[in-house]
């Protein structure tokens, strides 16, 4: 037989007989099992090899899972840092007593105030100056329709006079005129009674007419030569005369060249009174600055945040500009995460992103809210230069922003500056 029987397995079994109805006979039976083929024992390489294959399957399984995220250790919490200064110059008078280094501060709290007396004191000056210049306004508005009226009358009371001038010089040239035909006409007289005086003397010489017909026509000689010469005389006083309404004319086109000007002196009423309505402008800009500068005597806190580099106190000189403290907002989070060149392949904005804060040991979900526009290193004070030629390639890292989700951080508890290490899934 081909199946050999190798071992007897002996099984007992108990059966129960009865002898003599009280005595219980054990008896045994026996079963005969076929023979197994014989195993051949596993080699000792196989079970070397066991750990080898389970290394593989990890790394093969852990690199087809890494290859779906890109992560860095160099990255940091970063936030606002809002430097509260002064914008004008003064005493510190009033220091909150909450402002101090590591405090909260609402937004809108008051935190340092300056001495207002000396900007008091220029607001009250800017105010009078404004108020003259109102006063100078108003009289300047009211002197355009004074300046029309007297301009343009005085135009038309010369125009008047040069017409009175002109009548009076033709009244004068007529009675120059009727003084010179009176003269010729007296000359005329006086010339005969000349011939008839001689006419006479040598009659009186003949002894033809008496000495008294003689004298008669002397005496009219002589009257009728003063006539001429009053004629004379009032010819010259003509002739002044004449000259003198020349001169009024004259007078006259020159006042009404004057007063021709009366649309250029309404124009230089108007200009003055726009002149002055913009000196009360500027007299109002120099009220609002002075109002600011007082205003600015109180400095508040422009946001909510941590107190943090107080260098102010009690009865400093503070110029413009100058550093007093530094408010971090804790609402306004992100981070700053410098990956590798080229780790930026395949990352785009809106990707998921874990964070792991170091400072909790605890994981933060956030994703990718934009790329660079440029590598980090030419944001730099001194970015590297490669005029001369000698560029040895060196792998670039830039700055990616990261956002936190907004329910991440309810309590507010982190702060820039903590170190992260962000994974950001790519694929």
């Amino acid at each position: 037989m081909s199946n050999a029987i190798d071992t007897v397995e002996e099984t007992r079994q108990s059966s129960l007989l009865e002898v003599d109805g009280s005595q219980r006979i054990p008896t045994h039976s026996f079963k005969i099992r076929e023979s197994k083929p014989e195993r051949k024992p596993i080699p000792r390489w196989a079970y070397a090899s066991i750990p080898v294959a389970l290394v593989l399957l990890s790394a093969t399984l852990w690199w087809l899972h890494a290859r779906h995220f890109e992560t860095t250790d160099d990255a940091q919490v970063d936030g606002h840092i809002n430097v509260v200064s002064s914008r004008i110059t003064g005493t510190v008078v009033y220091v909150n007593p909450r402002v101090e280094n590591d405090q909260y501060v609402e937004a809108g709290t008051l935190l340092v105030e300056l001495d207002p007396n000396d900007y008091q004191a220029e607001l009250d000056h800017a105010r009078a100056d404004l108020a003259t210049r109102e006063a100078s306004a108003r009289s300047a508005n009211v002197n355009i329709p004074i300046t029309n009226a007297s301009a343009f009358s005085q135009l038309t009371l010369a125009e008047a006079a040069v017409d009175e001038a002109d009548a009076a010089l033709a009244t004068e040239e007529a009675n120059l005129a009727a003084a010179q035909h009176r003269v010729q006409q007296d000359q005329a007289i006086a010339a005969r009674a000349e011939r008839d005086r001689m006419r006479y003397k040598s009659l009186v010489d003949a002894g033809v007419v008496s000495r008294l017909d003689y004298d008669a026509r002397e005496a009219d000689a002589l009257a009728d030569t003063q006539a001429v010469d009053a004629d004379q005389a009032l010819v010259r006083a003509e002739e002044q005369k004449l000259k003198q309404v020349k001169k009024l004319i004259l007078q006259r086109e020159a006042q009404v060249g004057a007063a021709r000007t009366a649309p250029e002196q309404v124009s230089d009423a108007k200009a003055k009174s726009a002149s002055s309505s913009a000196q009360v402008n500027q007299a109002r800009a120099d009220v609002r600055t002075a109002e600011l500068n007082l205003s600015y005597t109180k400095i508040y806190a422009p946001v909510s945040g941590v107190i943090g580099r107080k260098t102010v106190e009690l009865g400093h000189r503070i110029q413009p500009g100058q550093s007093l403290l530094a408010i971090v907002p804790l609402d306004d989070i992100w981070v700053t995460a410098d990956f590798k060149e080229t780790q930026l392949k395949y990352m785009r904005a809106g990707q998921p992103v874990k964070v792991h804060v170091d400072t909790f040991g605890r994981d933060y979900q956030g994703t990718v809210e934009n790329l660079p526009g440029a590598a980090g290193t030419l944001f730099s004070l001194l970015p590297p230069e490669n005029a001369s030629g000698n560029f040895v390639k060196v792998v670039q890292r830039l700055p990616v922003r990261i956002r936190l989700n907004s329910d991440q951080d309810p309590q507010h508890v982190l702060r820039p500056g903590m170190s992260v290490e962000p994974k950001v899934k790519v694929r």
